[in-house]
């Protein structure tokens, strides 16, 4: 009987995580198994919100051109942040006659209760991830409602003596970027404060 070919699927959602831990634990879940690696696939520095993802893309790429028989992700939402796409790509599979399993949930599509609790699993993970954005929201019109600024606070505020002098520095051959270090603030913010005495050469 002709082993299968496994492709492990790995992903971190910002460049200074290491992936190695679950590449490890996916390559002796195979080995185990007596699959045949094919290849490790890594998105590193990509949310899994995210449906397009370079090395997710090169995978399904090579599931539809008939170069694996089994997909092994450390953790399923590893894989997808939704149930949606979740089941997208369990459809897929399930089409192009390709497995899927994650290893640290033991959750494998070619066992009888696998397909159901991946879809129970999944259904779970969306519903903690809309409360988690509810909760955000209900948070953040609590402190609308109490007056409280949202967001970034601006890089600084300027005094009408400020706003004289920067004025007075540009129309004396001072440069844009020269004023925005000096007053530490942005180029765009000075171009504003400049403009409104005369229009802004280039630097």
């Amino acid at each position: 009987m002709k082993n299968k070919r496994a492709a492990i699927y790995v992903r971190v959602s910002t460049l200074d995580q290491h992936p190695e831990m679950q590449e490890r634990e996916l390559r002796e879940y195979v080995a185990r198994r007596k699959w045949v690696l094919r290849k490790v696939y890594c998105d590193k520095g990509f949310s899994g919100a995210l449906e397009k993802r370079p090395a997710l893309d090169a995978l399904m790429s090579d599931c539809r051109r008939g170069k694996v028989d089994f997909v092994v992700v450390w953790k399923f939402d590893r894989f997808a942040r939704s149930l949606r796409q979740l089941l997208n790509a369990l459809e897929s599979f399930k089409e192009l006659g390709i497995g899927f399993a994650s290893c640290t949930e033991a959750i494998n599509t070619e066992e009888s209760h696998g397909v159901l609790l991946f879809q129970i699993v999944g259904a779970i993970a969306q519903w903690e991830r809309c409360l988690t954005v509810e909760r955000v929201r209900a948070g953040l019109a609590h402190a609308r409602k109490r007056g409280r600024r949202l967001g970034r606070p601006p890089l600084r505020t300027f005094s009408s003596d400020e706003v004289s002098e920067i004025m007075a520095l540009f129309a004396s051959g001072v440069s844009i970027r020269q004023l925005a270090l000096r007053f530490n603030t942005t180029q765009y913010i000075v171009s504003k404060i400049a403009a409104e005495r005369q229009t802004v050469p280039k630097n």
